[in-house]
């Protein structure tokens, strides 16, 4: 199955490119088959968005990243994964995080019985630059995150969604990192909210140069502040563009962004293998 694919930036040098997947495949309890041949980039200093529907394989592939998925019996075992010039898909979560790649999990797994300036500090567990490094990088996050300054003493388990969202961003910057791999950060906040986190994402990419690679849902949103995306169903990448391009593309604007030409459709009234089809063909 071939991979669709609209107008592409011009090719990047290894030094311009922070993260490279190719042709990576995941197989659960060794007999699963998650990820089938899945390649992308991330620009160093970028922001890239994964999209697609639940289960479609997008926290998958932030995971296999990580090199998180040992914890759930999976493995990759065809492809390669390269982070700032050097290949990781061996390496041990730590080790990984020691050098700037640091994943934000779905649902914000906060420490709920810590405050949130506890938690905040859990994220600079792996630094050696010293407290006042740290002290100072923490008012740096007060900054970014008024909200979370006023409530630094409450625990984190009994603030917002939001709050608890801003809190586990904020704690993976704690760790100075290059890279932020951000899982479904829209999931169970009101939009006003997401608007909120994504602006923030956006801040962090321009003043201190972090790059993102987003695994969102929420098509629209993703859209508006990533550069670049990828479409993922059933483990696979079927579509990949600039984010411009894709928010103009008809199937995109029909099937994930709920616009269509002419009279409108529901998703349920379209079945899958269709979308493929036209997209693939």
């Amino acid at each position: 199955m071939s991979t669709a694919t609209l107008e592409k930036p011009t090719a990047t040098t290894a030094s311009d490119t922070i993260l490279s997947l190719n042709n990576i495949e995941v197989i659960y309890d060794h007999v699963v088959l998650v990820l089938k041949g899945v390649s992308l980039t991330v620009p160093r200093a970028g922001i890239v968005a994964i999209l697609g529907a639940n289960g479609a394989g997008k926290t998958t592939t932030l995971k296999a990243i990580s090199n998180l998925l040992k914890a759930e019996r999976g493995e990759v075992t065809k492809g390669s994964i390269v982070f700032d010039g050097e290949r990781v898909d061996k390496m041990s979560p730590n080790e990984l995080v020691r050098r700037g790649c640091i994943q934000v999990m779905e649902g914000r797994h906060c420490f709920g019985h810590l405050s949130i300036e506890e938690n905040l500090l859990t994220g600079a567990f792996t630094r050696r630059d010293g407290n006042a490094a740290i002290r100072r990088d923490l008012e740096k996050i007060y900054t970014l995150f008024p909200r979370l300054k006023q409530r630094r003493s409450s625990q984190a388990g009994y603030t917002s969604g939001g709050e608890q969202q801003m809190c586990a961003i904020g704690r993976a910057m704690m760790s100075n990192p290059k890279m932020i791999l951000l899982d479904e950060p829209s999931m169970g906040l009101a939009p006003q909210i997401v608007e909120e986190i994504f602006e923030i994402v956006r801040q962090l990419n321009a003043d201190e140069g972090v790059s993102f690679l987003v695994a969102e849902q929420n098509t629209n949103m993703a859209l508006r502040y990533a550069t670049y995306g990828y479409i993922m169903e059933t483990g696979r990448v079927v579509m990949d563009g600039e984010a411009r391009m894709l928010r103009e593309n008809e199937d995109v604007k029909e099937f994930y962004l709920g616009v269509a030409e002419g009279n409108k459709k529901s998703f349920r009234e379209v079945k899958s293998y269709k979308r493929r089809k036209r997209w693939l063909s």
